[in-house]
């Protein structure tokens, strides 16, 4: 009896190991697809992470040049730790990693730079891996859907990678296919993260990064869902159809306005990889092409109303109604933080004024020192504000990521555009909330003579630029003053 229990087991071990060694082959296994070697893995990183800091920065006196140069070196060491953490478990761990690299202006430098390097380096799946997820989703194989379909993908992101194909019509379609896997693994993921935050939070008590998670937690599966993100392109083109662009920078940021002041329906995910610029086929014209819309932020009309009158008393530099509409917000006595971190300017800037002067190689200097420096005001400040607020942070350190390549951050005009469209959206809000046709009509005059007003304003520093005589720009701003 034994001899033959010894025979059976014999029989069923090798015919494990030879199933393991096809699957793996034929790359249908994959360790980094185990609960096991993904969990350990993560913890192991966080462990070695929080020992670094732990025990690196002891024996240094806090605040001392010693101090921060050390400081910078742990931060970088960790963030590359933390990078390799991303691309080996991939899937949500890269999709969190790129929101991370995102926050220019919320994290110290060392960690955006380095994370940075995940919206280019997501997995690719295999033509194996897509032709069954296509399979499962859709029932029937590649060639029944399509004529043609490419091997090679035109892009590939942390969640999914897009395809070239040809439908048995003849139109030329790109095919997003979801990594295998991604969807199951998600909501284990971010459990995982969320016992891992805490766990550093009993380390370090000021570690406030709980708000990554609960966002992770909410928008993963949004993003997950492609019929969500074909609704969301439907709408946005729609909502966007008026706009013919000719230049990119000036026309991003005041396409990101009219989203999130106007219509408080905001794309989420604007990095490089998402947005594209092409010639017209027709006019030869430049056109932004937005990519992704899988993450969009619905703004309720509270958040957008008070948000309008905060960018409004920022351009203008009435910092009582800024201080008013910051804690509105939930920025509380923290509002001078929230202000920096919204306009990515130093707190002495947004005093004078953020469109009176363009940003600095000093003072971007100082905003990266200070992200750095009050690392626990900035994690208690992101607690506190309204859920909503977070992804517009996000997406407010990708617009200004591109105009910083593109060498037109901080300009007075985008500031007058975002100007242009709070005076729209405010004015809209009274209209609907007013049944007198006079009052409706006085809302419309005063709307159009601010709008005028901006526009002179505008004028007058174009002339201001081309530097004529200043007795004529003296006279122009005694005559115009700027609005209040």
């Amino acid at each position: 009896m034994a001899r033959k229990a010894l025979k059976i087991a014999s029989w069923t071990s090798m015919a494990l190991a030879a199933s393991g060694i096809y699957l793996y082959s034929n790359k249908y296994l994959d360790p980094n697809d185990f609960g096991a070697v993904r969990v350990g893995r993560a913890v192991a990183t966080t462990a070695v992470i929080s020992y670094d800091y732990l025990t690196s920065l002891k024996s240094v006196p806090y605040g001392s040049e010693e101090y921060l140069q050390l400081r910078s070196k742990v931060h970088l060491r960790s963030a590359r730790r933390l990078c390799e953490l991303c691309c080996a478990n991939r899937g949500t761990f890269i999709k969190v990693g790129q929101h991370l690299g995102a926050l220019d202006y919320l994290l110290p430098e060392e960690y955006t730079s380095t994370l940075k390097v995940l919206h280019s380096q997501a997995p690719q799946s295999s033509m194996q891996e897509i032709r069954q997820v296509i399979r499962e989703d859709l029932g029937k194989e590649i060639h029944d859907l399509f004529q043609s379909f490419d091997d090679t993908p035109l892009g590939t992101a942390s969640l999914a990678q897009v395809h070239k194909a040809v439908l048995h019509d003849g139109r030329t379609v790109a095919v997003k296919v979801q990594h295998p896997k991604v969807r199951a693994q998600s909501s284990k993921d971010i459990l995982l993260m969320e016992v891992l935050v805490l766990a550093v939070k009993q380390l370090f008590p000021e570690f406030e990064f709980m708000w990554l998670v609960d966002e992770a937690k909410k928008n993963l599966p949004l993003e997950l869902d492609f019929l969500n993100e074909g609704r969301n392109a439907e709408k946005v083109s729609q909502m966007l159809k008026h706009f013919d662009f000719l230049k990119i920078s000036r026309h991003l940021g005041k396409m990101y306005s009219e989203m999130i002041f106007v219509n408080g329906f905001v794309h989420c995910d604007p990095h490089p990889g998402n947005v594209l610029v092409r010639k017209h086929p027709g006019t030869g014209k430049a056109e932004i092409v937005l990519l992704d819309h899988g993450l969009y932020q619905v703004l309720t009309e509270e958040f957008r109303l008070n948000y309008c009158h905060l960018w409004q008393s920022l351009i203008w530099t009435d910092m009582k109604r800024v201080k008013e509409y910051s804690q509105r917000l939930g920025a509380g006595e923290l509002y001078p933080l929230f202000a920096c971190m919204l306009t990515a300017r130093s707190w002495d800037s947004v005093n004078r004024g953020i469109s009176q002067a363009p940003v600095t190689a000093t003072e971007d200097l100082e905003i990266r020192n200070n992200a750095a420096n009050y690392l626990p005001q900035i994690s208690r400040l992101l607690n506190h504000v309204p859920r909503q607020m977070l992804l517009i942070l996000k997406t407010n350190d990708l617009l200004r990521g591109i105009e910083a390549a593109l060498g037109t951050r901080a300009s007075a005009s985008s500031f007058l555009n975002m100007s242009r469209c709070c005076i729209r959206a405010l004015a809209e809000h009274k209209k609907k909330n007013t049944c007198s046709f006079f009052r409706r009509t006085q809302i419309s005059f005063s709307e159009a003579f601010n709008l005028w007003q901006i526009n002179l304003h505008e004028l007058i520093l174009r002339v201001k630029g081309l530097k004529l005589a200043d007795r004529v720009l003296a006279l122009m701003c005694w005559l115009f003053p700027a609005p209040l």
